[in-house]
């Protein structure tokens, strides 16, 4: 009966219980609150969700024509889902797509990107694809309204077969897929388009905003990272005003819960490149000798999150974990100064059934991103002491490999001398009101330490999450305080 009870429960978690309304409110994580109660959560399946901000509302959109929204970032409603003729994104989809459809000899839709034009109106990048090559197709549709309906424009890039975009034959160890676009304003308000998987590798190229088209005589346009089919795709760009920094997200591995989806970050001063890691090496190095070939992926790029799970001391879970994270998009709120990563995610033991999650990011000292541990309730950065900080935690090293396996959390101990035991030895120091460094083996991390909400122990904990100058991020989840745990 297993596999029955565990269906049920992903059909009311993922697609009944997201128009359930839940009216709690988010939680008080601020450094005087006392009183902290559980947060509740309407969940919302959205694969490759992309991210826009329209007033008050976040909307995210995804694979299979799918939508959702939120005030809060917490409670979702799904708002379209299916590529069908009823969908209120694109009626009458199967006509207005036609052309589209039969360039990819595909029914369906995959990871899209709308965006709010200067003219007030919203332009949706969609695109088709086979999915056994990269017989693909992405176009845009505009709206007057961000819930629709989108009317069709126009093809804008084709791949797969054939001459490709800048006059060859296509060739699919070089030249890109034509999926999976992000479109974006740099700080100058020029208008730009990151795209691709697999195949040729992430290109960009310039745009229009006038039109929404890309500018002429640019072919593919530029490449980023990637190529000879290596598993690499999703791309995102985040600018950081106080950086100054162009941050390329992508996604590494393949995307099923057993294909060691990860998520890895580069930045650049300039949005067309070259973008660079942690080590320095320059992305459109990265590329392997073919779609099997992740080892040569791996010492690029620093990689953010991947399959982890938290367990308590005696090794049991905690109950969160994630196996293959990814394909994400991100958000800056210059009101608030918070930046938070969307990303799609399965869970162990589930198939291949996915949610959506959102969590906060933060800049650390040398000015990467690193992913709190824990999904939002609401909580902000704190001005913390160092007693608040002491006691045991799960630690979990995401690495830098791009396989399978899951990466188990073990217990360290942070005590008042500075020191760390436990399974990792080394020292720690806290630094400013929230900033910690760690140094754990002779490596060390530079991060945030935070309070969240812990949905799997049903309590507030510490946090932390923090980076190497290697590009691998480690996550400290609280599991017993110290001496003073109500030290702020």
């Amino acid at each position: 009966m297993r596999p029955v009870a565990v269906f049920l429960g992903w059909f009311w978690v993922c697609c009944w219980g997201p128009w359930v309304a839940a009216q709690e409110g988010r939680v008080d994580f601020s450094p005087t609150s006392s009183s902290l109660q559980a947060p509740s959560f309407s969940e919302v399946a959205v694969h490759d969700p992309s991210v826009i901000r329209d007033g008050s509302t976040y909307w995210v959109f995804g694979t299979h024509l799918t939508a959702g929204k939120s005030d809060d970032l917490m409670h979702w409603t799904r708002v379209a889902n299916g590529v069908r003729d009823d969908n209120p994104l694109i009626p009458n989809v199967s006509q207005e797509l036609r052309e589209t459809f039969a360039w990819a000899t595909s029914r369906d839709l995959w990871a899209p990107c709308v965006t709010k034009m200067p003219d007030g109106k919203y332009y949706q990048y969609y695109c088709s694809c086979q999915g056994r090559s990269p017989l693909s197709a992405l176009g845009v549709a505009v709206s007057d309204r961000i819930e629709g309906p989108y009317r069709n424009l126009r093809i804008l890039l084709k791949s797969g077969q054939g001459v490709s975009e800048d006059g060859t034959p296509y060739n699919v160890n070089i030249h890109p897929n034509a999926i999976d676009p992000h479109t974006f304003f740099d700080a100058k308000s020029n208008y730009w388009m990151v795209y691709g998987s697999y195949s040729g590798g992430i290109f960009i190229q310039k745009m229009d905003p006038k039109t929404g088209f890309q500018l002429p005589g640019q072919g593919y346009g530029k490449k980023l990272m990637g190529g000879n089919r290596s598993k690499i795709e999703g791309s995102y760009m985040q600018y950081s005003p106080q950086t100054r920094y162009y941050y390329l997200f992508a996604s590494f591995g393949e995307l099923s819960v057993r294909g060691g989806y990860n998520i890895r970050v580069a930045r650049s001063k300039n949005p067309d490149g070259p973008f660079r890691d942690p080590q320095g090496n320059d992305l459109t190095k990265c590329q392997g000798s073919g779609s099997d070939d992740l080892a040569a992926l791996e010492p690029y790029g620093a990689k953010l999150i991947g399959n982890y799970r938290f367990l308590k001391e005696n090794g049991e879970p905690t109950g969160i974990a994630y196996a293959s994270p990814g394909h994400n998009s991100t958000y800056f709120d210059p009101e608030t100064g918070k930046y938070f990563i969307f990303f799609h995610t399965r869970f162990p033991n589930w198939g291949q059934s996915f949610q959506m999650r959102v969590h906060q990011m933060f800049l650390n000292e040398d000015g990467w991103f690193v992913i709190a541990p824990h999904r939002y309730t609401g909580e902000s950065l704190g001005a913390y002491t160092p007693e608040s900080l002491e006691g045991t935690y799960a630690l979990v090293n995401h690495g830098r490999d791009i396989s399978p396996a899951m990466k188990d959390s073990v217990p360290i101990v942070l005590h008042r001398d500075g020191t760390i035991t436990g399974a990792l030895t080394g020292r720690w120091k806290k630094r400013k009101e929230h900033e910690i460094r760690l140094t754990l083996d002779g490596i060390e991390y530079k991060g945030v330490a935070l309070r969240q909400w812990d949905d799997g122990l049903k309590k507030p904990v510490m946090a932390i999450t923090a980076l190497s100058s290697q590009g691998t991020a480690i996550w400290a989840s609280q599991l017993d305080a110290g001496a003073n745990p109500d030290a702020r």
